[in-house]
């Protein structure tokens, strides 16, 4: 009996707790919603997924992301409140298509936290209200775009390059304004003779076009460019295709990746690429830290934070065989006086093409 009375309070204790072990568990679940491109663009959602995949191994953590059924302020909504509901209060949306949505879940969703890559929360007056729990993250895409131009003037030495966009908008915009400042600086400190025509600074006007991208592409290479820096999303992944189209009968034809490396993406035959270079911007870098900081209690909540040359949140990548070992080290050189802060790139058009 009292063998019997001791087995039932063990058990009870065990349960108890088995109760408190699970109540005090720290529930930790990052959510992200994509936004018009497909988990795996090669670009901007994949470069935020895969920061969070990475987190989620480092920190054993269960991440999970949701593709809404369109691209307005209720589509993103409705994912980002399926999400929370579903415990995820973490969420991460890459792109200014989701300011206004953000806007409204950090006043919904006053326990969760948010990140918005390339965005402000604003109720769409442009009036931006960053609360507590939401962090703002953007890129100084001019000085990537800077530093991929000069990898590419002096790769290629001479002849002319292009520049497709997807939307008209200020991150797009600042590649393409830094590119040519990169082309510039090369032709005037280093010697190379790159040129640079208004017909072939375009942009498209989507970042999902991919048949556009193609043929635009086609285009530029008919007219004799050489290389084609692409910040177009889907509409790049066209220019992708027309270059590896043209690489496999023989032709000249370079894309200039961006946001991730796109090297794989660029790939023909026996691992070459058309990819000469790419501007990244270490958005996968973001997401990982922006979840390590909220794991560590340092949610810089409430901030809107820029990553570039000097904290190493731009660059191209380190590794690509279409750049030589000299262009590889003259570039890094470039680098560090730009992280120095001897070499100012401006985020403005001034007097450039487009």
């Amino acid at each position: 009996m009292l063998k019997r009375g001791y087995g039932i309070l063990v058990c009870l204790l065990a349960l108890v707790l088995a109760v408190i072990v699970v109540q005090g568990a720290p529930s930790f679940k990052v959510g992200m919603v994509t936004d018009a491109g497909t988990i795996d663009d090669k670009s901007f959602n994949q470069g935020t997924w895969e920061g969070i995949q990475r987190a989620s191994k480092d920190f054993k953590i269960q991440s999970k992301y949701l593709k809404p059924g369109g691209t307005t302020e209720a589509d993103y909504l409705k994912e980002i409140g399926n999400l929370y509901d579903a415990g995820f209060k973490f969420i991460v949306c890459p792109g200014f298509k989701f300011e206004t949505a953000i806007f409204q879940a950090q006043n919904k969703y006053k326990d969760a936290k948010f990140v918005i890559i390339d965005g402000s929360p604003h109720a769409g007056d442009n009036k931006v209200v960053i609360k507590d729990n939401t962090v703002s993250i953007f890129f100084a895409e001019h000085e990537s775009g800077f530093i991929a131009g000069v990898a590419t003037a002096l790769q290629l030495k001479e002849g002319d390059v292009g520049f497709i966009g997807g939307m008209e908008i200020p991150p797009v915009q600042k590649f393409s304004w830094g590119f040519q400042q990169g082309i510039k600086y090369a032709n005037e400190k280093l010697g190379t003779k790159i040129g640079m025509k208004a017909q072939n600074f375009i942009y498209q006007g989507s970042f999902d076009n991919v048949a556009a991208g193609q043929q635009l592409a086609a285009q530029m290479y008919d007219r004799g460019v050489k290389a084609i820096f692409c910040a177009a999303g889907g509409v790049g992944i066209g220019a992708i295709n027309e270059a590896k189209s043209r690489a496999k009968s023989g032709k000249v034809a370079w894309i200039i990746g961006v946001d991730v490396d796109q090297y794989a993406e660029g790939i023909y035959a026996n691992n070459k690429s058309v990819i000469l270079t790419s501007a990244m911007k270490r958005i996968d870098q973001a997401a990982y830290d922006m979840i390590k900081a909220a794991k560590d209690g340092k949610f810089p909540g409430g901030q809107t934070l820029v990553l570039n040359a000097k904290n190493n949140g731009i660059g191209i990548p380190t590794k690509n065989p279409n750049l030589s070992s000299n262009v590889t080290s003259e570039v890094a050189k470039v680098f560090e006086l730009l992280k120095a802060g001897k070499i100012e790139v401006s985020n403005t058009k001034g007097d450039l093409i487009k």
